[in-house]
């Protein structure tokens, strides 16, 4: 379930680009980045970069088939921070220009095309942007409640959903993702035979749950994301069922 507008992912997309420019500037392009073991801020801005580029082909052209996108620039420095806020300010007006009705590809569930990429990149780049803080001593700093909670819904429901997902429990077991901010509730039900099911809300919530991951949205959020140690978000119950997400979880690029 999607309960952001259009418009609300487009404002947080273009707010958490500017984020990762800031701190992706401040940190310097030889910057470790430890949320993402082996990267440097310049892989995190050639790889961010290149899949706004990508989104945005779909979205400015209507392309209506998958296309694998032209690769990443050998950019570096001032030259690498000015190629990545350009394509993220050209992704930005695409999807404000785009008419509702646009036919073009996408991979997750959504009410539109549209709907799907302001959305998909609105959390690419959010996470991304926790990423590049992570560089600097302050850390991640905080995500919109609002913005957080459709992020979880997105992983969970939608991500997770798929037949792709690598998560499996060894026998069934059932994880409660509470919002103690925002009130919101996901019951994931997993596995050893299928992808999590996730039900939001009232649905699915009088069923026992082996493990309960409890904190603000926007921890909640990094933490499922795997930006966050564990142990940002209060954990009751079976703490084998976090250790599968998070050795399973990860979402990777191609």
């Amino acid at each position: 379930m999607d309960t952001l507008k259009i418009t609300d992912h487009i404002e947080a997309l273009e707010a958490a680009g500017h984020g990762l420019a800031d701190a992706a500037a401040e940190a310097g392009p030889d910057a470790e980045v430890p949320t993402c073991p082996g990267w440097r801020v310049r892989d995190l801005l050639r790889h961010t970069a290149m899949v706004h580029r990508w989104a945005t082909t779909f979205v400015a052209e209507g392309r209506t088939a998958f296309h694998p996108g032209e690769g990443e620039t050998t950019l570096d420095g001032e030259e690498l921070l000015t190629h990545f806020r350009e394509g993220h300010a050209r992704l930005v007006s695409a999807l404000r220009a785009a008419p509702e009705d646009l036919e073009c590809w996408s991979f997750l569930p959504a009410p539109s095309p549209v709907a799907f990429w302001a959305r998909r990149q609105t959390h690419e780049t959010t996470v991304h942007r926790a990423d590049a803080q992570s560089a600097l001593a302050s850390g991640p700093g905080p995500v919109d409640p609002a913005v957080a909670a459709d992020g979880i819904d997105e992983l969970l429901g939608a991500f997770h959903a798929r037949d792709r997902s690598r998560v499996r429990t060894s026998e069934p077991r059932t994880l409660r993702v509470r919002a103690t901010d925002t009130g919101d509730v996901w019951t994931v039900r997993l596995s050893p035979t299928g992808p999590p099911r996730t039900e939001r809300g009232d649905r699915g919530a009088d069923v026992a749950a082996d493990t309960e991951l409890s904190g603000s949205a926007d921890r909640l959020y990094l933490t499922l994301w795997n930006r966050l140690p564990a142990g940002a978000v209060a954990l009751t119950g079976d703490e084998e069922v976090l250790r599968v997400w998070r050795e399973n979880s990860a979402v990777t690029w191609g």
